[in-house]
């Protein structure tokens, strides 16, 4: 809802699950037709996850729909303006010119190595080995945007307890702070900063969060969380997050010296 209208894509969304429903079918039934998680439809189905192309389209296959549901998400959900973010992160992510990235929990996803991003879904009990396959594949192709012909500006900020915490183990943990500190100087469209251990409380640990700022000038916030996430297009929550950002910024380490804590802590792993 914006407004207090129904947006196209909660109408597709609604519409998906009356569709279940009809059919006589649970979630779980639905999950296993389409080789999907219960999880993963139950998410779709109360707003938490954006239904990708290829889940409409394996519904649609289920369901014998005719493509009902991909034409919708083509050619309906596509013209809402009310709530962009609804098109889903990887088409924010090929729409935008710059991300500003928060994360004081773990590494960004877009600069995660495979093995840590592994680690960190395989530390969640309640993703089956073909969720986290899933779920993997689905990061390291989102990674892709920064190797297009016009990537984004992306700034990575990051707690330095993150890059303390053994995700993986020692290897994994040297690799991905090696790894960000050549992204940081090899890729000019790459920026990542640390905000050192000696800082006191700032705003930016209540919660990680993206800034997105589209071509045509829209700007767009995701908010993570333990299920799902959030995604803000209110100025007033915008202006917030902004000020948070700035606010983390001021705390962090200059470009240069948080490549040299990068580097001291990769030691540190070896």
């Amino acid at each position: 809802m914006a407004g207090g209208q129904m947006t196209a894509a909660a109408f597709l969304v609604a519409e998906l699950r009356r569709a279940r429903v009809r059919r006589g079918w649970s979630q779980e039934d639905l999950a296993k037709a389409v080789n999907y998680s219960p999880s993963m439809v139950s998410a779709v189905e109360v707003g938490q996850q954006p239904p990708t192309g290829k889940y409409v389209e394996l519904v649609d296959g289920a369901l014998d729909t005719g493509g009902l549901f991909t034409r919708m998400l083509t050619d309906l959900v596509s013209l809402d303006r009310t709530q962009p973010w609804q098109r889903g992160w990887r088409a924010i992510l090929a729409d935008s010119w710059a991300l500003r990235w928060f994360d004081p929990l773990h590494v960004p996803g877009l600069v995660q190595t495979e093995a840590y991003a592994r680690a960190v879904f395989e530390s969640d009990p309640l993703l089956d080995p073909e969720e986290v396959e899933r779920r993997l594949a689905e990061r390291l192709d989102s990674q892709a945007v920064l190797l297009a012909e016009r990537p984004p500006k992306l700034v990575g900020v990051m707690d330095e307890s993150v890059l303390r915490r053994a995700v993986g183990g020692r290897k994994v943990m040297c690799d991905q702070v090696s790894h960000l500190a050549r992204l940081a100087i090899e890729h000019p469209h790459v920026r990542i900063q640390v905000v050192p251990l000696s800082a006191e409380e700032y705003p930016g640990l209540n919660g990680p969060f993206i800034l997105a700022s589209m071509a045509g000038g829209a700007e767009l916030a995701f908010l993570g969380g333990q299920v799902g996430g959030q995604e803000l297009d209110r100025s007033a929550d915008l202006v917030r997050l902004q000020r948070t950002w700035e606010a983390t910024l001021a705390v962090a380490l200059p470009p240069q010296e948080s490549i040299e804590r990068l580097r001291e802590l990769a030691e540190s792993w070896s």
